[in-house]
């Protein structure tokens, strides 16, 4: 597709913001009250749930305990309505097994496992409706479900010169440490490009970090209030 397509002449995507700004982006936490915490974000037109139950002692099969942390069990999944087509269940599917052990990888730096031993944490999510930057919006999710860390994602790209966030690559910061916890390219790039798309990608995970931190703070001020009737 031609770079034209994707970005207007006034440096804007197509159906989507400025090249260098994120989507719209707005959040609400406490969706479920029989889970341990959960958040339900819309990026842009892509809308998922999280879901965290634990930690908890071990369910089941006693010998995945681990004694020296706890057991994190990630379940990602999709609605059959979530695209424009009609697409099967992905459960079990190479892609949705590659963004379960990515969301593993990259939160588990934040978690502090090793204060949950012999304990048992699931983290579910699932999508309502798919654009784009699933992985982005699952990771977003699962920080305002868990609220260890802040952990935010963000799409980043490149197109005639131009820097972009939100397309074709994806960053995980940890903003308050301002450090990379996994970095994914889905395409090939130019190395001369890369250092403008990271500036770029950080910026949005910055962005988003600034919105989530609004969510949580409103977030407790209504739990405060509540508890104080």
């Amino acid at each position: 597709m031609a770079g034209l397509e994707l970005l207007s002449e006034q440096g804007y995507h197509v159906d989507r913001c400025h090249a260098g700004k994120l989507c719209q982006i707005c959040a609400r936490m406490g969706i479920f009250t029989q889970a341990d915490g959960s958040a339900y974000p819309e990026q842009g037109n892509t809308k998922a749930l999280a879901a965290i139950y634990g930690p908890h002692e071990m369910c089941g099969s006693r010998s995945k305990t681990l004694h020296d942390q706890a057991l994190v069990n990630w379940k990602f999944s999709m609605a059959i309505f979530t695209t424009g087509k009609h697409m099967q269940q992905p459960h079990g599917d190479c892609k949705a097994s590659e963004m379960t052990l990515h969301l593993k990888q990259t939160f588990e730096a934040t978690i502090l496992m090793q204060l949950y031993t012999r304990s048992q944490i699931n983290i579910y999510i699932q999508f309502l409706q798919a654009d784009s930057g699933n992985y982005c919006a699952s990771m977003n999710a699962a920080t305002l479900a868990v609220m260890w860390d802040f952990v935010c994602a963000s799409l980043g790209g490149f197109i005639e010169d131009t820097p972009l966030a939100d397309l074709n690559y994806v960053e995980t910061l940890l903003p308050k440490s301002d450090q990379i916890a996994l970095l994914e390219m889905n395409a090939r790039l130019h190395d001369d490009h890369l250092e403008r798309i990271m500036e770029a990608a950080s910026k949005a995970c910055k962005d988003v970090y600034a919105v989530l931190d609004q969510v949580v703070w409103e977030y407790f001020q209504e739990v405060t209030a509540l508890l104080g009737k």
